[in-house]
């Protein structure tokens, strides 16, 4: 078989785990928890030359309710508010959790994302909007946000703490011999990006130890708003922004 022809994207053959890009996200509820957490804490879970830019910590809960490839399934992604000096600005995602075995492959082989299982969701209770994260049979996350009080954009709300369009990533891949393959910071960004409807409120955060979700190594010492939006978007090529197996 020739390189040509043996050039997968994913296995295994004939039904890859991992999607090929572009595939796209519709029908998409999101509740974003915001809270300021020690800077000395998140300094330790950023990788060189990655800088810390504040001391905002977001949390991510999708409920993915229809995703070309992968269906239904609820994500977490964790973000601090980093940059990559003279390159790349956004949201570096030290710990990130799914319930799907296809997106986790997805993330890790080809962004290089930290994402393990777990199960978030975002659920409606009343006049409450509740974000949570459980792994191991423990919440290790628990959010809440009034329901639908106060319309508010996208933009008002990274102006309120950070601009996460951009999702930064460290990818850490070795060979079979254990020597290293692959060291990067990656980036991706989002297209085709349409918001139904946006809602932003004071909200709170609850974190619970468990040392294979240790989300609670970022406290939180003063929580912040909470943005809870509707909508589709699309995930296309990244690029890698540094590679630090780059000579020169």
């Amino acid at each position: 078989m020739s390189l040509q022809e043996n050039n997968h994207w994913s296995t295994p053959i004939g039904a890859p785990l991992a999607a090929p890009f572009p595939f796209s996200f519709r029908d998409v509820e999101v509740l974003t928890l915001s809270y300021k957490t020690d800077r000395k804490a998140a300094e330790k879970l950023l990788p060189a030359p990655l800088k810390l830019r504040s001391d905002w910590v977001l949390i991510h809960i999708y409920n993915m309710n229809d995703t070309d490839y992968l269906g239904q399934y609820q994500e977490c992604n964790v973000m601090l508010d980093a940059e990559l000096p003279g390159k790349a600005v956004g949201g570096y995602s030290p710990f990130l959790f799914l319930n799907s075995d296809g997106g986790i492959s997805q993330g890790r082989e080809v962004h290089g994302q930290p994402k393990k299982w777990g199960n978030p969701k975002v659920d409606f209770n009343g006049d409450l909007i509740i974000g949570s994260l459980e792994r191991n049979g423990i919440e290790v996350v628990n959010g809440t946000m009034a329901y639908k009080q106060n319309r508010g954009t996208i933009q008002e709300f990274k102006d309120m703490t950070f601009d996460f369009s951009v999702n930064l990533n460290y990818k850490v891949i070795n060979h079979i011999n254990g020597e290293t393959a692959i060291r990067q910071i990656t980036s991706r960004n989002l297209e085709n990006v349409k918001i139904a409807e946006s809602w932003i409120d004071p909200c709170s955060v609850a974190l619970r130890p468990n040392m294979q979700a240790p989300i609670y190594k970022l406290p939180v010492l003063e929580e912040g708003h909470a943005c809870f939006w509707k909508g589709e978007f699309t995930l296309v090529e990244g690029e890698i922004v540094h590679d630090y197996l780059r000579k020169g």
